[in-house]
Order: structure tokens, then sequence, then C-alpha cells
């Protein structure tokens, strides 16, 4: 194999060179940039790829997901797909197998044309002796049946419990655990396999697994970061939430204690914490799991040990909590020490200025999801439903995070939205909430650079197409888009950020988004159609 690649003929996104069209490779390393014949000229021995008018990006970093549940929905049936209870029972008999237990995922019944859900009999019905595990679209509730029951048996006395409705809180870990135990190695290995091959299909070259004793389980961590110490399959970088772990930590080589680290639930399954009831619920505020002490403990522990520490924050209060928690930690251990180790927050979803500004202060990292604002935001979505539309207009504020100081790292939380950077670039920039959204190259480099930051790599090159970066890269199929409007006049759209067009359509014209015909990790192709 040649050890110098050279593209021609193309558009590469590189900050250096507005107008390349070309790009070398040698081994694992980014070498130039530039247009076509001085690269023919530079470079007379490499293997040549003709780009044939084709993009050239960064490869796409998913700051949090959730490998093995991405894949057993990829495998299984889509919930998603359901408007009603019907709908939801029908994909659950014809998804059984005797001997086997079903999990799927993806119902959201706020979106349903009637909102009610199946009883534990109905699905009982549909399933007959198969254990069913059956995750909301947010994982935070799940709806199951008798025989799955019977494989937890706390689940009946614990908090959260309800004996015909989704079980939350305490319950829903007692029955995910119960689940966990039940998979073998073999179906996980299917699993984390087929997400993989997901996540370099759409330009991933790295995610951030967000595991833990309550997610997914160490012998699930352990197996996906062995699968993916294979060079061509995206990289994985491990988060444990727990606290105190620092043995596991060590052992496993994970970057931080954090990730889903739960201080809190969803909104969609009423359990993030929140200052003021539920409009929806009034009789709930949700669920608080961490205190403001808790959270300062963990975060001097992690400081001390050179650790990031992170927490799942959603709601206001929870928001809170973890504020005043880094207030009480930089008391402890300074703020510069503080700065200095990256701590994380994932989701972020009800944030004030104040406490932007304070997270700023510390170095902490906004690992921010744009898919939740696609799915649930704007005056008519669940958001505005749970909380009110004064309440859910303040959701999500990336362009107030940015332009405060705040690390912004994109990703999907797969399998609670679909791992599709583009689509996450495209909510981000046409965000429901006029003024909350980002510039497109704002929002690409939260997806692609924000992700390497995020995990502690700050040499300034990687997540860039730069001469001596990683050759970290993806190809597109992703001419500008170009639609003629009702009233005859051409509208143009472009993929490409650097463009003085307006960057991606808006969801709500349908119109396809880039295609991915190659991606490469470290020099190494890991999804590849194009040739």
């Amino acid at each position: 194999m040649n050890e110098e690649t050279l593209l021609v003929g193309g558009r590469v996104h590189t900050p250096g060179s507005p107008d390349a069209t070309a790009m070398a490779i040698a081994g694992d390393t980014v070498v130039w940039v530039g247009q076509d014949g001085p690269g023919r000229a530079l470079h007379p021995d490499a293997e040549i790829v003709d780009l044939d008018g084709a993009f050239v990006t960064p490869g796409f970093v998913d700051a949090h997901v959730h490998a093995t549940a991405t894949g057993l929905h990829l495998t299984g049936p889509d919930l998603g797909r359901a408007r009603d209870a019907g709908d939801l029972l029908a994909a659950v008999a014809s998804a059984v197998r005797p001997g086997e237990v079903l999990i799927a995922h993806g119902w959201d019944s706020s979106g349903w044309t009637d909102p009610r859900l199946p009883s534990r009999h109905e699905i009982d019905q549909a399933a007959g002796d198969v254990p069913v595990y059956l995750t909301r679209a947010d994982v935070h509730s799940a709806l199951v049946s008798s025989a799955m029951v019977a494989l937890a048996p706390g689940a009946a006395t614990a908090d959260g419990w309800s004996p015909d409705g989704p079980l939350t809180r305490d319950a829903h870990h007692h029955v995910r655990a119960a689940v966990r135990s039940v998979i073998t190695p073999a179906h996980r290995r299917r699993a984390q396999e087929a997400f993989l091959g997901h996540a370099a299909a759409h330009g991933v070259v790295s995610v951030h697994e967000c595991a833990g004793p309550d997610i997914s389980g160490e012998d699930d961590l352990t197996e996906l970061l062995a699968l993916a110490a294979d060079p061509i399959r995206p990289e994985v970088i491990g988060y444990w939430g727990q606290p105190g772990a620092f043995d596991l930590a060590a052992r496993l080589g994970v970057r931080g204690l954090a990730g889903d680290l739960f201080a809190d639930g969803s909104l969609g399954s009423h359990t993030a914490a929140l200052c003021e009831p539920y409009t929806d619920a009034p009789e709930t505020s949700g669920a608080r799991y961490l205190d403001a002490q808790a959270i300062a403990d963990h975060v001097i522990a992690c400081t001390d040990a050179g650790l990031q520490a992170g927490f799942h924050v959603i709601g206001d209060a929870a928001v809170t909590e973890a504020v005043h928690g880094f207030e009480l930690a930089e008391k402890a251990v300074g703020r510069r020490a503080l700065a200095a180790r990256h701590h994380r927050l994932e989701h972020l979803e009800m944030v004030n200025p104040d406490q932007i500004l304070a997270l700023a202060g510390w170095g902490v990292t906004a690992s921010v999801q744009p898919g939740f604002d696609a799915a649930w935001g704007g005056p008519d979505g669940m958001y505005a439903a749970r909380l009110g539309a004064e309440r859910a207009t303040g959701l999500n504020p990336f362009a107030a995070l940015a332009s405060h100081g705040v690390p912004l790292a994109f990703g999907s939380d797969s399998p609670v939205t679909p791992l599709d950077p583009w689509a996450a670039v495209r909510a981000a920039v046409h965000h429901r909430t006029p003024g909350s959204g980002l510039s497109a190259r704002a929002a690409f480099t939260a997806h692609t650079r924000g992700g390497h930051r995020a995990a502690g790599v700050a040499d300034g090159l990687t997540g860039t197409l730069a001469p001596g970066a990683p050759a970290h890269y993806v190809i597109w199929d992703a001419a500008d888009l170009v639609v003629t409007a009702p009233d005859a006049r051409v509208r143009r759209w472009s993929t490409d950020p650097r463009s003085r067009v307006p960057p991606l359509p808006p969801l709500e014209e349908g119109l396809p988004l880039p295609v991915c015909l190659r991606t490469v990790r470290a020099g190494r192709i890991i999804h590849d159609i194009l040739a």
C-alpha cells in the first residue's frame, strides 16, 4: 500500500486554505492542503484519489452515546414509528421470539394520535411468556411485561414502580439491570459491532461512551473498548458515571468518572428536577439524585486524581445543584485547578445566564444534543407541553453558551436521538427558538474539534484538516442543494460551513443531507462506498 495518498478534484474544508481542492496524507497524518496542480507536483508518487467534486471534512465526534443500547435498537424493532398503543403492541407481537428477551426502544406518546399507553396486560397478551423491555425515547422509563418484572423482583418495591404503567427511577434501574444480565456476550457483541459500523457510515471517527453501573455495566464497557481497539473501527472514549470508582477508572483507562452520573432524570419521563412543578403534571417537580455537596465531593476527588468529572443535568433544579457544587469545589481546589481538568455537564438544557458565566469561568464543557431541540422544541413540542411555552423557549440555549465562552461538544445521546451529525448541525443552526441557534461554522466545530477537546485533546489541530493534524476525515457526496420555491425564486443552501449561502436546509424542506462515501480514522479507512 502506498504510504502517501493525494485527494484531488474536490472541496476540502480547511481553515488555512478556503479554496482548497486537494489534500495529501502520509500514514496517519495530514501533510499538505491546497490546489490540485501543486499537490500533484509536490506528491508525484502518491496514490491519487479523484474526488470528482466531493466534499472533504474532518471526521465527526459524537460526544455522548450508548453503544450497546443503540446497537440493540438498530437490530430490533423501531418503536419510534408507533403512533398509538395499537402500533406499539403490533410491533411487539411481530418481534417476539420464544426463548429470547425482547428489547426495543423509541416510543414517545407525546407525539401519538392518542396518548393512551398500553397496559401491562395488553403487553402480556402481545408477548406471551416472553420478557419484554420497551424504553421510552429518553431511556428514563420503560414499559415492561409481567415476565420481565419476574426477572427483577426488587422493582415492585422500589421508587418509580407502577403496577400497570411505565417504570421510572429506581424501579426502572432494577429492570435495566435484569435486562443486562440476560443479554448474552454474543448478542452484545453483535449490537456493538452494529453500532460501530453505523457510526462509521455516518462520518463519525470517535464517540464518547457514557457508561456506568446503572446504564450498561463494566463487562459491557470492557468489551466495547476492546472491540474499538481495532484501528478500522471508530475510536471509543470511555466514561464511567460512578463516584469513587478510581480503581475501575485506572483498570479500564476511562477518561473520566463522568457522563451519565445522574443528577436528575429526563423531561419526557417527568423526572428532570425542576424548580417549579411540571405544567402537565403539577403534582411533581421531578427527581433529584445528587445534591450540591455530593457534586462538590466528586468534582474535588476527580480534580485531585487528574480525571474529568461530569454529570447528567437537565432540569433547572439539577443545574442549580451542579453550579453550587462547582462553587463549593472551587473553594477547596481553586479555580485554576478546576479549569485545568475540563469537567463536563451532559445535556445542560435549562441553564440561565448567570450560571452560564459561572460555568465558563470554571472551563466546564457543555456536552449537548441539538437533536433534542429538533425532536421536542418549538411551541407545539414536548418541552412546551411539559413546561409551558415560556419555560420551554429557554431550553438548549446554544448561542448563549457559545457567546459566553462555554466550550460546546455535540452528541446524540444515541439511541435517544439518532446518531446523525449533519442532522445535528442542521438542528443547531435552525434552532426552534429564534436567537438560540449557532452559525454553521460554530455548529460544525462543536461536532468535530469540540468533541476532541471535550475528551482532553487540546493540541489545536485534532479535528481540523491542517498539516500536522491526525488524518481523521470524511468524503461526502454533498453538492450544494438547489430548489425552486413556490414563488419561482431559486433558493440555495450549502453543506460547506465556510459558505456565504445559508447552510443546510431546515428540516421542513425535506431535502436530503450529505451521504458519507468514505470515513478515515488516522489514515485507515473504516467505512467505504467510494471504491
